[in-house]
């Protein structure tokens, strides 16, 4: 790697929302290597229907096996859940369903103004509601209903190119058509600016001397490797920047979120739930949103699923949980080596478990309303996908965006520095926030 002399260089960890933007608004004033954990992002692309074939046959017995059909895509479990996250260039992104939603309330309650942010996030992404001259029969009708049961849909803004969108439903298992946008757009455009990208390096830990990173460790097949840079911006999502930040000595929260996602579903043959855009409109309620949602992980792992997708009606809640929990490392944690073991530390909580329920019943009654009887209803999978929380910005850190206990040149960029869960999709508040840390720094 050639780097001018004199040139202030900057390491970016991740590159799903927050690293992918950051690395991207610092490259030319900083010379931006990019470390990512995964490799290049591969959509799925086998038949769903030729591999649901397989479901009786017991080889779907483990959540953690989406891994052969999704190779970016990484579970765990807690007794409660199922924890799933993307590992690859354009983190995350790349298996969120392009909701663009602001959601910043939080923040502005700690006096963290992003208007400035969001503005120019909306000039320059492909942020739409077009999709909706495209909907099925099926959710303009679901649609109808949300708003004759007086529960406020919203059409979801989408990062989408509205016209290339094909309706294949495969919004969270990789766009086939290319039609969703996600942040591998600016893993690319900083890398046409100068910037480096190593895939397949993760970073275990740091070395900090006199209040600063001194080095970064990392593995890459199977050898350890060092880097310095002048900046390091730690953006490798609500899970894996506190595994980095506790392995090098700098201790996190006991406050992880993780926006817990249940979907209820029952039979409705012919519905074609399964040819929508997921995600289409987004209806708010205390403390959780309900929106259309086919289920992949279900679809293949749950026993109740074994219908034909084409005949299956889902509804999905997303729960805004309480702010408990965290990560245990097993083993060394000195940061050199290899990664130690991590445990993921989270449950449902008393009040969690009640919002549930609250939200499942009206649920319920929503397909009900569709034509799917009670009795023949049934759950899908309580998984969650939007971790963060453990390092969660204060009002005294509102002017900075940095936490006091990091290193001066260590910046997080991701929804670990979230102060509460927000029971929605975080991409363009977490976009937006990595747009203001660029200028701070």
């Amino acid at each position: 790697m050639g780097i001018a002399k004199g040139q202030k260089t900057a390491i970016v960890i991740g590159t799903g929302a927050g690293g992918a933007t950051i690395a991207n608004e610092l490259q030319g004033d900083f010379q931006v290597t990019m470390l990512e954990a995964g490799k290049e992002f591969r959509p799925f692309s086998l038949s769903v229907n030729r591999l649901a074939g397989f479901r009786k046959t017991g080889m779907f017995f483990d959540e953690r096996l989406i891994r052969l059909l999704l190779p970016n895509m990484l579970v765990e479990k807690t007794p409660d859940m199922v924890m799933v996250r993307g590992i690859g260039v354009g983190g995350t992104t790349t298996l969120a369903t392009g909701n663009a939603v602001r959601c910043d309330a939080s923040l502005k309650e700690l006096g963290i103004d992003l208007d400035g942010e969001f503005e120019e996030l909306y000039e320059t992404l492909p942020i739409t509601t077009d999709h909706r001259k495209k909907w099925t029969k099926a959710t303009r009708s679901m649609y109808a209903l949300f708003e004759r049961m007086g529960l406020d849909p919203v059409v979801t803004p989408k990062l989408l190119d509205a016209k290339a969108c094909i309706g294949c439903g495969h919004c969270a298992i990789g766009c086939p058509a290319g039609a969703k946008w996600d942040t591998r757009s600016l893993v690319r455009e900083a890398i046409r600016k100068g910037a480096f990208l190593e895939t397949g390096c993760s970073v275990t830990g740091f070395a900090v001397s006199g209040n600063a990173v001194t080095k970064v460790f990392a593995m890459q097949n199977g050898r350890r490797k060092e880097y310095e840079a002048d900046l390091v911006i730690l953006a490798a999502g609500g899970l894996g920047t506190p595994q980095i930040l506790e392995r090098s000595q700098i201790s996190c929260e006991k406050t992880l979120f993780v926006d817990p996602v249940l979907c209820v579903a029952g039979p409705l043959q012919g519905l074609r739930q399964d040819r929508q855009l997921l995600m289409p409109f987004i209806s708010q309620q205390d403390g959780y949103i309900l929106s259309p949602y086919m289920d992949y992980l279900s679809f293949f792992f749950h026993k109740d699923w074994r219908l034909e997708m084409r005949d299956i009606a889902s509804i999905m809640i997303k729960l805004a949980d309480e702010e408990k929990g965290g990560i245990s490392i097993r083993g060394r944690k000195e940061g050199r080596g290899r990664a130690a073991g991590v445990r993921i530390d989270k449950v449902m909580t008393k009040k969690d478990q009640e919002n549930m329920q609250t939200a499942v019943a009206l649920a319920r009654e929503i397909l009900e309303r569709m034509g799917v009887p009670a009795a023949s209803q049934f759950l899908g999978i309580l998984n969650a996908g939007h971790p963060g929380g453990m390092l969660p910005l204060t009002q005294s850190a509102s002017a900075s965006l940095h936490d006091p206990r990091l290193p001066q040149n260590l910046y997080v960029a991701d929804a670990t520095i979230l102060p509460r869960a927000m029971g929605n999709p975080p991409i363009l508040t977490i976009m937006a926030l990595a747009k203001k840390i660029a200028r701070i720094v």
